[in-house]
Formats: C-alpha cells, sequence, structure tokens
C-alpha cells in the first residue's frame, strides 16, 4: 500500500470521514515483549515468563497492552507521511479499549479512518479512528480514537 503524503491542513482536510488504509503487519515477538517489559519495568509473568504462562489463561506469553499501543504511532507513519511540519504532537486517546490480548508471534496492523479534523489557529488537531487487527482474528486487539496536532510550517 501506498503512503498518504500530507503537506498541508488543506491536503488532510481531502480524507476526513474516509479510510486512510493500514500499515504493513508487525511481528510481536516475545523480545520485543521482554525489551518493553524492561523500559517500562513492568515483569508481570504473563509477559515475561514463557513457561509459566503456559499454565497460564493463553497458553503462552502476551504482549503489554501498552506495548500493543506504543507500536500505534509506528504504524501510523507507515499509512500517512505528514511532510513539511514544523512539530508533531501526540494530543490524546478516546474510546480506547483493548478487545483481546496479542499472543507472542503473533502479527498486527493498523487500520485509520480521518473520523475529525479542525483547523485551531494554524494548528491541525487530526481526529484518527484505529484499530489495531490481529492477523487471523475477528476481534481486534485494540481500538479508540488518538488525537494528533501538526504544526506545519
Amino acid at each position: 500500500m501506498e503512503k498518504i503524503l500530507i503537506g498541508s491542513y488543506e491536503d488532510f482536510a481531502k480524507y476526513e470521514g474516509k479510510t486512510l488504509g493500514h500499515s504493513d503487519w508487525v511481528e510481536v515477538t516475545q523480545e520485543r515483549i521482554n525489551l518493553f517489559a524492561d523500559a517500562t519495568s513492568d515483569h508481570q509473568w504473563i509477559h515475561v515468563d514463557t513457561e509459566r504462562a503456559k499454565e497460564g489463561p493463553f497458553g503462552q506469553t502476551i504482549a503489554h497492552g501498552y506495548l500493543t499501543l506504543s507500536l500505534v504511532p509506528y504504524m501510523w507513519n507507515q499509512i500517512v507521511d505528514v511532510q513539511n511540519l514544523k512539530m508533531q504532537v501526540n494530543y490524546g486517546m478516546d474510546r480506547m479499549r483493548f478487545g483481546q490480548a496479542v499472543l507472542s508471534g503473533q502479527r498486527i496492523r493498523l487500520v485509520t479512518t480521518l473520523a475529525a479534523i479542525h483547523n485551531l489557529r494554524g494548528i491541525c488537531k487530526a481526529e484518527i479512528d484505529f484499530t489495531v487487527e490481529i492477523e487471523g482474528q475477528k476481534k481486534p486487539a485494540l481500538s479508540g480514537l488518538c488525537t494528533f496536532l501538526y504544526y506545519f510550517k
């Protein structure tokens, strides 16, 4: 899939209410889970103890929900290339729901729609409806509305 190129508020506004696309699939490896556990000091056994997790509710380790969430900006940048920026700010999350656990080794991708866009005195406020899908699963890992502020030059 080809990235959508955005260079101004007007470029973005053309997509309001439209599906923007999806990212590539990203594998959530045990190594990635362990690195996230180290970065956040969240070493709960369900994430990092592969032997104990075999006896747990999922039969193996699972990704931290916040690891899945933290991959949203990375996957977002595979869908849209926003250029001509002074700065971009993660502004907020709304209606965020974790639908099901991501098992170690599963692949996820981001699917997005531009829900709304606002021009706030030259600052572009983009509200993105998003779903993080798990390959081969009907129920998403995560869904919600993320808001980015784009300061165009």
